[in-house]
């Protein structure tokens, strides 16, 4: 994705990935503070513990307690972004443009389903971008109560502080058909039907699927395969749905903004997701 948009701009920059211990980072931040690299991009599991070695933490990543994003500015310091954030809201008014005319996202009742960094992502796209009224949050980890209500202070905290008056609220891992009778949207934020995790198959059973409203809508943040057991669920429901694709190019088109300070080819990363050269 980002070598095609390098070649879209007949830039010679190269991007290339680094296998990292937790132990790695303080060393790698470092590089990029002296200016070894451009930036750089920090994935699971690094997101939240990398805030602890930068200089400077921007808004978008202070929100969700996490980071993907990393760039040394003009007084040398390292500044940790999170653009999972905006890429996330920004497919959901992509998947849902007449939302505005029911009442807007402010009225919204949605759904996320995970508890890891990309569904803290989520529950702060849906809340401090999009202004939803309700973010339901079901995990697999919440029948130990200790779990739930220690996630549940920490999204509250999290989105008090950013003065979000959204309203959360943490179900069990099970479909339930009177919460999701009023569910606007839905985002699967786990890894669940992603090449090489788990089948995703559990995942699917956890929305009541019948009982959804007609124009909700269905996001899952898996990329590869692009159907997976999630999006099989929605498609039969007959709900307009999206892989994790567009995400993941505005996310990294949002990471190549901030390093260059250029506008990115975005259709040209689009083509190299779905057409990767050899």
């Amino acid at each position: 994705m980002h070598m095609a948009a390098f070649a879209a701009l007949g830039l010679p920059h190269e991007y290339t990935a680094i296998r990292a211990t937790r132990a790695d980072l303080p060393a790698l931040v470092q590089r990029l503070r002296d200016g070894a690299f451009g930036g750089l991009n920090v994935t699971i599991p690094h997101k939240r513990h990398i805030l602890e070695l930068v200089d400077a933490v921007d808004s978008s990543a202070a929100i969700v307690g996490a980071a993907n994003t990393l760039l040394r500015d003009k007084a040398g310091r390292v500044v940790a972004f999170n653009t999972d954030v905006p890429a996330l809201a920004e497919e959901l008014r992509r998947l849902a443009p007449e939302v505005k005319l029911a009442g807007g996202w402010m009225a919204a009742r949605t759904l996320v389903l995970g508890t890891g960094a990309t569904a803290r992502s989520a529950v702060v796209a849906l809340a401090f971008e999009l202004g939803v009224a309700q973010v339901v949050v079901r995990g697999r980890s919440f029948d130990n109560m200790n779990v739930r209500d220690r996630f549940s202070a920490e999204m509250e905290e999290l989105l008090s502080c950013a003065g979000v008056s959204t309203s959360l609220r943490m179900e069990p891992w099970l479909a339930s058909p009177s919460t999701d009778r009023s569910v606007t949207a839905i985002v699967q934020a786990t890894s669940a039907g992603m090449t090489g995790a788990d089948s995703g198959e559990g995942v699917a059973d956890v929305v009541a699927w019948p009982s959804l409203p007609a124009g909700a809508v269905a996001l899952d943040v898996v990329y590869e395969p692009p159907e997976t057991p999630f999006l099989r669920a929605s498609a039969a429901q007959g709900l307009r749905s999206a892989t994790g694709l567009g995400m993941l190019a505005r996310q990294g088109a949002l990471a190549f903004e901030h390093w260059l300070g250029v506008p990115a080819p975005y259709e040209a990363m689009v083509a190299a997701l779905v057409r990767p050269s050899a």
